[in-house]
């Protein structure tokens, strides 16, 4: 063993010496107090903190990174829960206020959830997630916490299809609320208007325009839209009324079928009479 070691030494024996050279250099360098090797010491010490100091930042650097991808993995972590706990704030308030008007309303209501929707169309329709194993049947309103959303235009086993008020084949006997004015409220496929109503109405923006009742389609008293502006026509004894409907129709999620159906005593009397004076 100690033959080896002798080897390897006598083989590199430059290098060992120059080795100890180096160290017995730099051990009487330490403990020489000359003014000079102090000096020398003092501009040693400081290159060697500004090396380091330089360097010291591939460490740093490594940490940061990893450090700043753990941050942003808790950020989008933080994003996604908030969300979650705004969308669930958001549908616990609209359903507080669909069971407040379950509770209020005369008629027997079922709940449902928008499926689908058009809005672009002149004709414009919706698709919810309730049918005839649900009740319900055609001509049936649909409503929400807002006001009027529609009617009911066809049905199958699980969904139904409505015939919303932006829709201009759709049609609904309406009234301004605080002066009793009455008119007809439709889409043009622009706007929605009250019409049918002369130009020495009382009727102001601002006014809230409900259901009339003389319907017997959709009951009285439910909410349409409020009056937005008005404007004479040249020419016409009308006014040309635009109203803001009151259910938002982009933001529409959850509506109610109102189980609401004509008065067959009514109806055939209006028939009866209609038939003989025409």
């Amino acid at each position: 063993m100690m033959e080896r070691l002798y080897n390897i030494i006598f083989e590199f024996k430059e290098y060992v010496v120059l080795a100890l050279c180096v160290i017995f250099s730099l051990i009487a360098f330490a403990l020489n107090n000359a003014p000079q090797i102090k000096q020398i010491r003092s501009i040693a010490t400081v290159t060697f903190g500004i090396v380091q100091k330089q360097v010291s930042f591939i460490p740093r650097y490594f940490s940061l990174v990893s450090e700043n991808e753990t941050l942003r993995r808790k950020n989008i972590e933080l994003a996604d829960e908030a969300i979650r706990l705004r969308e669930a704030k958001l549908e616990n308030y609209r359903l507080r206020k669909l069971l407040s008007l379950r509770e209020e309303s005369p008629y027997q209501l079922v709940a449902g959830n928008v499926a689908s929707k058009n809005l672009l169309l002149l004709r414009n329709t919706m698709t919810i997630n309730i049918g005839s194993n649900n009740g319900v049947e055609e001509q049936m309103p649909v409503i929400n916490e807002d006001g009027l959303v529609g009617l009911i235009a066809g049905v199958s086993k699980n969904y139904s299809i409505v015939n919303i008020l932006l829709n201009t084949s759709f049609r609904v006997s309406g009234k301004d609320q605080r002066s009793r004015v009455d008119g007809i409220v439709r889409w043009d496929g622009t706007n929605l208007l009250f019409e049918n109503v002369s130009k020495t109405m009382d009727v102001v923006p601002g006014d809230l325009i409900i259901t009339s009742g003389y319907s017997q389609i959709f009951p009285p008293n439910i909410r349409i839209g409020i009056v937005k502006s008005i404007e004479d026509q040249e020419g016409s004894l009308f006014r040309k009324i635009v109203i803001t409907p009151s259910v938002d129709f982009v933001k529409l999620e959850e509506v109610f079928v109102m189980f609401y159906k004509p008065d067959d005593e009514r109806t055939n009397l209006e028939n009866t009479v209609g038939s003989i004076t025409k």
